[in-house]
């Protein structure tokens, strides 16, 4: 989970803002001090940061690319990733969605597209510290779904997992498996089994 091309930024960002093209550009010499402006900052290593500057710290829109191959196209505060942003895993994995103080917080997406393929699986709900935390959709590629909580990555609480072939189970999890009270349906809304599981038995 902990997974994450330099484009014309100026053409071709989404992010980018009319007040963007209204600030005063940076120092010519990336190491001069930069406040309220726009401006470029290239490390040795091949990281790039292009956007916006406030109090000599990434504040606004900007673009980072990093050494990787890694990019985020977003907002930053005080330096920090901050706010609405995309980040472009070099897997091919993306998230969009909301960050707070660096790390994914809040409402997002993250598409599992690894080796970039064109289908894989998707996430979608709240985040909390660069987490699944919260209420979440988690679709897998083969069709699989659970619609539920999730606490540190895994689902947490009150859930429904549906399975490839429509068998669903419905009730509560504990550290990614059933662990409480659930019941297991067929395809057709029938029960198979009723009670209380421990650890997916």
């Amino acid at each position: 989970m902990k997974r994450i091309f330099t484009l014309s930024f100026i053409i071709f960002s989404p992010f980018i803002t009319l007040q963007s093209w209204a600030l005063p550009s940076c120092p010519s010499n990336q190491n001069a001090y930069k406040d309220n402006c726009f401006g470029i900052y290239s490390w040795g290593d091949g990281e790039k940061y292009i956007g916006e500057w406030k109090d000599n710290k990434f504040h606004g829109q900007g673009t980072y690319t990093y050494a990787s191959g890694s990019k985020y196209i977003g907002e930053f505060k005080e330096g920090k990733k901050h706010g609405q942003g995309t980040y472009y895993f070099v897997s091919g994995d993306k998230y969009v969605g909301n960050y707070k103080e660096g790390k994914k917080h809040g409402q997002g997406t993250y598409y599992f597209l690894a080796n970039n393929k064109s289908k894989g699986d998707i996430f979608v709900g709240e985040f909390k510290d660069g987490d699944f935390n919260g209420q979440g959709t988690y679709t897998w590629a083969n069709g699989s779904k659970y619609v539920g909580e999730y606490k540190d990555d895994q689902m947490h609480g009150q859930g429904t997992y549906t399975w490839e072939d429509g068998i669903k189970d419905l009730g509560e999890f504990r550290n990614g498996k059933l662990n409480g009270f659930a019941i297991r349906y067929d395809k057709n809304g029938n029960i198979l089994k009723e009670g209380i599981w421990k650890d997916d038995e």
